[in-house]
């Protein structure tokens, strides 16, 4: 283990935001520092790529036992991708692409849920994305035909929030810092893959938290017709623009 200690003046982050000047906010007459970092255990990606860290943070406020939960694994960011096909002699049906994988934190070695993969501090959310679903499936996307359903969703948010947090899906942010920002794409044609009937995804995809968040961020943003205007602001531009070389990050 190696401590590491900080100044009590060093403020953390994510309570130097709006968030923290809001006169109605728990915290806004009661501030909280970060006041010391213990790493516990990192693992590195080879010989000097930092992979995940384990720490122990203590931060509180003036007030005896206060202290937040300061126990976190830092992993950060990856890419989570909802793919629709659509066969090409229906126009009703549709398929959502789901891996097999053997987990070992979850204990199991057949576990479905959506493509996802880590991002890559030189890449792009929407580049990353469009090369996941390239190295999983073999299909090629240009990354300028993903749309991002959770930015998509924030969008019109109009809830306080603090600049430190990624317009994601946080799967366990009581213990973790990994964000997810969730891609939608589609085709019409269909690969040999294991894929899952839409209309059972929900079931089918119940213990991955990506999974069903993928489906909840299509469902409403396709019922309120976001999704749609999307697409059609895109078609727009692109008949707009002259003909020109793919965006960066197409894979």
């Amino acid at each position: 283990m190696v401590p590491s200690k900080l100044p009590k003046s060093f403020t953390l982050g994510g309570f130097q935001d709006p968030v923290e000047y809001d006169p109605k906010h728990p915290f806004h007459d009661e501030p909280y520092t970060l006041r010391s970092i213990e790493i516990q255990s990192a693992d590195w990606f080879g010989k000097d790529k930092l992979g995940f860290v384990k720490l122990k943070a203590v931060i509180r406020n003036s007030k005896p036992k206060s202290d937040l939960p300061g126990i976190a694994f830092l992993r950060g960011g990856s890419v989570a991708m909802l793919m629709i096909l659509r066969p090409k002699d229906s126009r009703d049906k549709r398929w959502v692409v789901m891996m097999e994988r053997p987990p070992v934190p979850a204990g199991s070695l057949a576990f479905w849920e959506i493509p996802l993969g880590m991002v890559d501090k030189s890449g792009t959310f929407t580049g990353a994305a469009a090369k996941e679903i390239h190295e999983e499936t073999g299909l090629k996307i240009p990354a300028g035909e993903l749309i991002d359903l959770t930015a998509l969703a924030l969008q019109d948010s109009r809830r306080l929030e603090s600049k430190s947090l990624q317009q994601a899906m946080y799967p366990s942010p009581g213990g973790s810092d990994e964000f997810i920002p969730i891609f939608y794409g589609r085709r019409k044609e269909l690969i040999t893959l294991r894929v899952c009937d839409y209309e059972d995804l929900w079931r089918e995809g119940a213990r991955d938290a990506k999974t069903l968040a993928a489906w909840a961020l299509y469902e409403g943003l396709n019922r309120s017709g976001v999704i749609q205007e999307e697409l059609v602001h895109r078609r727009k531009t692109h008949r707009s623009q002259p003909s020109q070389n793919e965006p960066d990050g197409t894979v």
